[in-house]
């Protein structure tokens, strides 16, 4: 598949998405006038969790528990930040079937920009990823040459429904960066070419009896070094929440997920807690 066709596919595909939630959104209207609560008022937060494993859309990265601090600015609906993960423990990766790598402690360096009005977010992206074995070299953070550079940019748009009908709709496309497509053996990442690796997802968040909910489906629409190599379900399960009351004033944010990842037969129990 050629990169210009993959490309016009994920757009196809994201504007499907987002008309099913400009429908949804116009149906509600009229029942349930949405309030913009967003706060004028500039803040700065900052704060961590702690996660048994790191699984995102499916994967696993790192193999071992770890810690993922988070930096932000806020204004306005306009929201600025950094977020990380550190693996706590060293991993290896199967090369081929006769070598191991050691691959050190895994590390994640993002920056994002986002725009937030009336439950739409539309945002920018930046993964990083660290040489987690000799930080100072490999990947360079200034290095932003498309086909060199360590950054992979993200361009998403998202949508939160309101409380009686709490959907929540997520569309990102990988525009530049360390996402190359096919080379001449059919290998996806060691192409010359952006491979446009696009994502979907659906939720459900809802509350019962004190506890919070998530229902998840994620999927592509094709192959991708990032991702898994054909179109399919990668990411799909449930997330739980639930805060423990520690004094009057502070309460602790407890979490636990069982994902699966049906297109690589996985599956993954994880537990966490927001400091």
């Amino acid at each position: 598949m050629k990169m210009e066709t993959a490309f016009f596919k994920s757009i196809v595909l994201a504007a499907f998405f987002i008309s099913l939630a400009s429908l949804s959104f116009a149906q509600l209207q009229d029942e349930n006038k949405m309030e913009d609560t967003t706060s004028s008022a500039a803040t700065f937060s900052a704060g961590a969790d702690l996660v048994s494993r790191y699984i995102w859309r499916g994967t696993d990265y790192g193999n071992s528990p770890a810690i993922q601090p988070a930096i932000a600015f806020s204004v306005a609906g306009f929201k600025a930040g950094f977020w990380g993960s550190y693996g706590l423990g060293a991993y290896s990766r199967q090369i081929n079937d006769s070598t191991i790598a050691n691959m050190g402690h895994y590390a994640e360096v993002d920056f994002y920009l986002s725009y937030t009005l009336k439950g739409f977010t539309i945002m920018a992206y930046d993964y990083f990823l660290p040489n987690s074995l000799e930080p100072n070299n490999g990947n360079k953070y200034f290095n932003f040459k498309n086909k060199t550079t360590g950054h992979t940019v993200e361009i998403c748009l998202s949508w939160a429904g309101p409380e009686k009908f709490p959907l929540q709709l997520y569309a990102g496309t990988l525009v530049y960066g360390a996402d190359k497509g096919k080379d001449s053996t059919g290998v996806y990442g060691t192409g010359n070419k952006n491979n446009y690796s696009t994502y979907f997802e659906a939720a459900y968040q809802f509350n019962v009896k004190g506890f919070g909910l998530k229902p998840f489906v994620g999927g592509i629409p094709f192959g991708s070094s990032w991702y898994g190599p054909s179109a399919g379900v990668i990411n799909a399960g449930l997330t739980i929440t639930k805060s423990l009351t520690i004094t009057k004033d502070y309460s602790l944010p407890l979490f636990g997920s069982v994902i699966t990842n049906p297109q690589a037969q996985s599956v993954f129990l994880v537990f966490g807690l927001s400091l």
